[in-house]
């Protein structure tokens, strides 16, 4: 037994009031108060029942983060930040406390941090039982610069150890120019030389732990891209170190936009009528995967030849490692060669260009999934097996031979639709799994199934397409009832609730979708190449929003569904960790259609066109052509 040496001295007794013991260890030092008053909360008055040890000091909770008790005793701490002190509350000066309770603050500093964008390191005020609290200080633990023991180091300790040196070294550079910058605001975040080895210690070991394969690679990269960090990024790590470390408190939420309204001033019906100005031909556009004629037969022949020579050997759509696959299984069973998949979810950042990048040189691009700069790395993601896709329209025909849309002379002319397309790898390539199609402009539902693929599932793509295994395994056969939409309670359920309908192979869906169009009938859909030649679909009228609101570099390069969701409507789409929803994409790309229909009125306007009689007429007086069918079919409908 070793002899404590007054070690818990300052260590309130956990027993408290109820210590029998002689020579306690721990501190029994304050007043002691009656047993009555102890249990009463009343101050004691004479001499009822024997005296207590201590009294009794209750910690009031306050909101915010939990914190440990050693953080709320702070050390001097240096770098030229002002230590923090704990600040006793306020108490209303016609309340008297008779309680015998102590209310602990959270400690404050004269110099809170200061707030960078959505940043959960600053400080909070919370004005309940008339005190405020704020983030507690922070005290890191005393180490030195020696890597912490793994159970499977990916390197030696003098490895390990050199590379910690130079990382650390990086960081207290940028710390100590941040320190040096009088005039910067952000000089709060200086951190002391035990949190700037702590921080060191914690990126080394988070290394080592997550990517021991490529520790090596991935932590000189780090290291360089420390180097060339400016003091706004700097300030940026270090605001998240502190957070994850010290406060471990949640992320504050980004406000939610505010969707704008749609307001065209227009009826469905002359909607309809001005979205015809908005068809994009597509000839011309081949190069860019769009498919305007189906391959012919030779072509497809060509395909088969040069996929048997290939023996199955492709490239992986996502680490660009050579792979072989084996369509109807290896005799072991085996779907597809080359081991895991070590990849990036993310797409590479290109960071601008800066006034200093002729003396520190060019940021380089990165991915921001795990900040590695591109063609550098491995991947920090990992999938069971490699995947690919089809590109080529002979090939893709050589599985499903491409179908232009034909005419429907009973049906008439049809409303406007738009699609939503989801994919995922099969030992085909790239497959139809899921087609969702909504009328346009009102976005009322018109079709929503599974598809089952031809090939064998290598992966559903779950992260994108929103589909996993336990909707095949819920779903029920196209053309089945489907279940009662009402709780035994009454309430509705949701509909994502409600198993999908499920059809055999992209070509049944494919039929399907054909009985909603005429080949005049507009087809709506963002990069909807991706999804006409999902469902191997030729149409001659569509209508893209790649094309309607294209990058300024033009294409190939696209801006996503998501940014112009955002900044056109004011709405956050595809958020969250379960995929895309095919059903609000769809919805989103017609209302996109909506605003700049919107547009395309107030230039016909001024141009002298005008609406009569629900017909678009211009200004000689003649009803334009492209509007005549779609009043035929509103009449049609009125009539019915």
């Amino acid at each position: 037994m070793f002899t404590p040496l007054g070690l818990f001295g300052a260590i309130p007794c956990p027993q408290g009031q109820d210590c029998t013991l002689l020579r306690c260890i721990f501190s029994h030092d304050n007043k002691p108060t009656p047993a009555k008053a102890r249990h009463s909360k009343i101050p004691a008055s004479g001499d009822d029942g024997p005296p207590s040890k201590r009294a009794k000091v209750e910690i009031t909770q306050l909101p915010g983060p939990t914190i440990p008790s050693h953080s709320l005793k702070e050390s001097s701490l240096e770098m030229g930040r002002p230590s923090l002190k704990p600040v006793a509350p306020k108490q209303n000066q016609n309340t008297r406390d008779t309680s015998g309770t102590q209310d602990i603050a959270q400690p404050t500093s004269s110099h809170p941090p200061k707030p960078s964008g959505n940043e959960p390191v600053k400080s909070t005020t919370s004005t309940s039982a008339g005190s405020s609290s704020r983030l507690p200080p922070r005290k890191a633990p005393k180490e030195t610069l020696n890597p912490r023991m793994l159970a499977h180091a990916p390197a030696t300790h003098g490895s390990r150890t050199a590379i910690l040196q130079k990382l650390h070294s990086a960081m207290t550079a940028l710390n100590e120019k941040l320190r040096k910058d009088k005039h910067s605001s952000n000089r709060c975040f200086v951190l002391t030389p035990d949190e700037l080895i702590t921080m060191a210690l914690d990126e080394e070991e988070k290394f080592a732990r997550d990517s021991p394969s490529v520790y090596s690679n991935v932590i000189k990269l780090r290291i360089v891209k420390v180097t060339k960090m400016g003091i706004d990024e700097w300030t940026k790590e270090v605001m998240s170190h502190l957070n994850a470390r010290y406060y471990k408190i949640n992320p504050i939420q980004k406000p939610q936009a505010i969707p704008m309204p749609i307001n065209t001033g227009l009826t469905p019906t002359e909607e309809i009528a001005v979205v015809s100005q908005l068809v994009t031909p597509l000839t011309g556009l081949e190069q860019h995967g769009y498919v305007t004629k189906p391959p012919t037969n030779a072509d497809i022949e060509t395909a088969k030849r040069g996929v048997d020579e290939s023996k199955g050997w492709e490239k992986c759509d996502r680490c660009g490692q050579r792979f072989q696959v084996f369509p109807g299984r290896r005799e072991d069973g085996t779907l597809a060669g080359g081991g895991c998949c070590n990849y990036h979810p993310g797409r590479p950042v290109y960071p601008q260009r800066k006034k200093t990048d002729h003396v520190t040189g060019p940021s380089q691009p990165y991915f921001p999934c795990c900040s590695e700069a591109l063609g550098t790395s491995t991947g920090c993601t990992r999938a069971e097996t490699h995947v690919f896709k089809v590109s080529e329209a002979k090939r893709l025909a050589s599985i499903l031979q491409f179908q232009t849309t034909p005419s429907q002379p009973g049906k008439g002319p049809l409303e406007p639709v738009s699609i939503d397309c989801e994919m995922g790898y099969t030992t085909l390539g790239l497959e139809l799994i899921r087609l969702t199609a909504v009328s346009w402009p009102k976005g009322s539902d018109l079709l929503d199934v599974l598809v089952r693929p031809m090939g064998e599932v290598l992966d559903l793509n779950t992260r994108f397409s929103g589909v996993t295994p336990q909707h095949y395994a819920s779903a029920i056969p196209y053309g089945t009832p489907m279940p009662n939409t009402h709780s035994p309670s009454g309430d509705k359920i949701k509909k994502t609730n409600l198993p999908l309908q499920l059809v055999q192979s992209p070509a049944e869906a494919r039929e399907l979708l054909l009985k909603l169009l005429q080949p005049e009938t507009p087809l709506i859909g963002h990069a909807i190449d991706n999804d006409l030649n999902a469902c191997r679909i030729i149409h001659p009228t569509v209508i893209d929003t790649v094309l309607l609101y294209p990058h300024p570099k033009g294409l190939p390069i696209r801006l996503s569904l998501k940014a112009l969701v955002q900044r056109h409507l004011g709405r956050d789409i595809q958020v969250g960790d379960n995929g895309h929803d095919s059903k609000e994409d769809s919805v989103a790309t017609g209302d996109l259609v909506r605003v700049k229909v919107g547009e395309k009125w107030k230039e016909l306007k001024k141009k002298g066109q005008k609406f009569e009689g629900g017909k678009l007429v211009c200004p000689d007086g003649q009803v334009s052509t492209s509007t005549s069918s779609w009043t035929t079919v509103q009449k049609r409908k009125s009539n019915r």
